[in-house]
């Protein structure tokens, strides 16, 4: 079983960054690719960013491609999402998940932390 908790959310203005974090507990996140997504209210969960196991290989959402980064730190077995050029569209709860391979479906992911809520004012 794998815990996530993520936290770094917040309330940034247009423009802004964001950094946020999903720590992993009880089995080793160092085999498992991890996701991002967020859920604004009324839409469904959609799909942010994914990174592999080793870091290698990540893939993101066209809505984010240049504006956020995903990275990851095995030995702490972290997970981070870097968020610049926030707008205001970006409001949302994000979620950290993790799979066994780098996918987009929320379905594929097994696990899932509670989400930390990121608001951009305009």
């Amino acid at each position: 079983q794998v815990q996530l908790v993520e936290s770094g959310g917040g309330l940034v203005q247009t423009g802004g960054s964001l950094r946020l974090s999903c720590a992993a507990s009880g089995r080793t996140i160092s085999g498992y690719a991890m996701g991002w997504f967020r859920q604004a209210p009324g839409k469904e969960r959609i799909f942010v960013a994914t990174i592999s196991w080793g870091g290698g290989t990540s893939y993101y959402a066209d809505s984010v491609k240049g504006r956020f980064t995903i990275s990851r730190d095995n030995a702490k077995t972290t997970v981070y999402l870097q968020m610049n050029s926030l707008k205001p569209e970006d409001t949302a709860v994000y979620y950290c998940a993790a799979s066994h391979g780098v996918y987009s479906l929320s379905s594929l992911y097994n696990y899932w932390g509670q989400g930390t809520q990121v608001t951009v004012s305009s």
